[in-house]
């Protein structure tokens, strides 16, 4: 893959990850009931940066759980490309019945794997409501599912590929844009 563009630089992410957090605090009219939940990989930092920031504002902390997927999706096969999927597993700290659970992810590409994680959360519990954080929308849904909070949203081709690089995972902040070769 052959780069085509740096979409965001360490600074925008911060940027845009403080103004998502103004925005959930905002919309929930404080964080009482709000539950974060990163999707991991890289959304369990993108939540842990959020809650951080959100108890910069609020001067409290938020609840943060992580979300693991894997086991229900609905291309496992053509992801592993194996037999045996590698199940990191989920830990979210406390009840989510009846909270505002608040999933939080890097990109948000067909919706489908925002669908597998609403099914997840489902067998964990029954949250009040499920409100959706990304860093990036790229557009191109298959499935009717829409952002609540988007950091940057980022027109792309059905033959580039965003590349979200966090320092937790690779060192870097950046979001960049790849062209398929």
């Amino acid at each position: 893959m052959n780069i085509k563009a740096t979409v965001l630089d360490q600074q925008a992410i911060r940027r845009a990850l403080t103004r998502i957090a103004h925005e959930i605090i905002e919309r929930n009219k404080g964080i009482d009931s709000c539950v974060l939940v990163g999707i991991k990989t890289r959304g369990i930092h993108l939540a842990k940066r959020l809650a951080e920031r959100i108890e910069q504002i609020e001067g409290r902390s938020i609840a943060v759980g992580e979300l693991d997927i894997t086991l229900y999706r609905d291309d496992l096969t053509k992801v592993t490309n194996n037999d045996e999927p590698l199940v990191k597993g989920s830990d979210i700290p406390v009840e989510i019945n009846n909270k505002k659970v608040i999933l939080v992810d890097d990109v948000l590409y067909t919706g489908r794997t925002v669908r597998a994680a609403m099914d997840a959360l489902m067998d964990i519990g029954r949250p009040g409501q499920i409100q959706l954080a990304v860093l990036v929308d790229r557009g191109h849904r298959e499935l009717p599912i829409r952002a609540d909070y988007v950091g940057k949203n980022v027109p792309t081709a059905s033959s580039e590929k965003i590349v979200v690089q966090l320092t937790e995972v690779d060192e870097i902040d950046q979001v960049s844009i790849y062209e398929k070769e």
